[in-house]
């Protein structure tokens, strides 16, 4: 995965449980599977975790992943979270608004046009000429680990690190 900036307006936090019950921070887990857009266009490139039910994705200013290109519709498509029956979920893209409203120019799903799709990991998204967006599914392979050591450490050899010659 290419690295990016996080976009600090769309953070996703895991669901936690609901306040009061008596867990605290350090007890929860990290969730099992962690979903990231990457969008490319006329801003660069931009980094999107995803965790939230509904994403609006268009050129217009009030769009949760707003896209930088005269190319695009202001509504161009929309990222729907869809519940598994392992407790998991996956994002289905829909082009256009969810009230049917369809974008001039459609979506490409790895070189497809289609009307919606269920992404699935490094799926390609073209929304326009110089506009598109790559869709990362993370899996965490250990699920049963808890909280990071905070005295875990690496140790570096001196004699392996170079000195630079300033």
């Amino acid at each position: 995965m290419p690295d990016t900036e996080i976009s600090q307006s769309h953070q996703s936090l895991p669901n936690g449980p609901p306040s009061g019950s008596g867990t605290k921070p350090s007890e929860l887990l990290e969730p099992q599977e962690v979903h990231v857009l990457i969008v490319e266009d006329d801003k660069g490139l931009r980094k999107y975790p995803l965790g939230g039910e509904v994403y609006s994705i268009g050129r217009e200013p009030e769009s949760d992943i707003r896209l930088f290109s005269l190319f695009v519709s202001r509504r161009h498509a929309t990222l729907v979270r869809q519940e598994r029956e392992d407790g998991n979920y996956d994002y289905q893209l829909v082009d256009g608004n969810l009230k049917g409203q369809l974008s001039a120019n459609g979506i490409l799903v790895n070189g497809r046009k289609l009307p919606a799709h269920t992404l699935r990991n490094e799926d390609e998204v073209v929304f326009g000429p110089m506009v598109s967006a790559r869709y990362y599914l993370l899996k965490r392979k250990d699920k049963n680990s808890g909280p990071l050591d905070p005295f875990d450490i690496t140790l570096i050899d001196p004699s392996r690190v170079e000195e630079s010659e300033d």
